[in-house]
């Protein structure tokens, strides 16, 4: 079985949905409204294979140095293929051409993580300037990397890793 990581198309929305879908329902990843998913097409990566996508994951620029794992997911039925390690790879080679330094994580895969180099991490690391501008973003990924009170309640008793490029 040949699989291929590429960036995503709008086309393969309904797919990454779908994947979604499997573990939002088990409560192992956070769901997204489809329109979201529109509208962060580009930050997407799938892997295919003969042509039907069966993994996802994305990367989005929080600050500076630092970017944003978001949504690694493979198909159930193609699990423990190494599916996600190529995603990641995939997320973690385009971090690396934008210039970011560090990666963020929440995730509850801490095992999948910290083989592929992420610490958990405590408290906020950035500097108190940089902190008070990330105060300013709506997303809600920026609040979840700063450990905000608001959103606790969403992220599922998700455990917070970051690591340094």
């Amino acid at each position: 079985m040949a699989v291929i990581v590429r960036p995503s198309r709008a086309t393969d929305v309904k797919s990454i949905r779908a994947i979604i879908d499997q573990y939002a329902l088990q409560r192992r990843l956070l769901s997204k409204d489809t329109v979201k998913l529109y509208e962060d097409v580009q930050e997407f990566f799938v892997a295919e294979t003969d042509g039907k996508v069966i993994g996802c994951g994305a990367l989005h620029v929080l600050w500076e140095d630092l970017g944003e794992v978001r949504t690694v997911a493979v198909d159930e039925g193609f699990r423990r293929q190494k599916i996600g390690n190529q995603i990641l790879e995939a997320i973690t080679n385009r971090a690396i051409s934008l210039g970011l330094k560090r990666l963020f994580c929440l995730t509850f895969e801490t095992e999948f993580f910290a083989q592929h180099g992420f610490k958990v991490i405590e408290g906020t690391p950035v500097e108190a300037d940089v902190y008070q501008q990330l105060l300013r973003s709506y997303d809600e990924g920026i609040a979840e990397f700063l450990d905000l009170e608001s959103v606790k309640p969403n992220t599922l008793g998700n455990t917070r890793m970051l690591k340094i490029l």
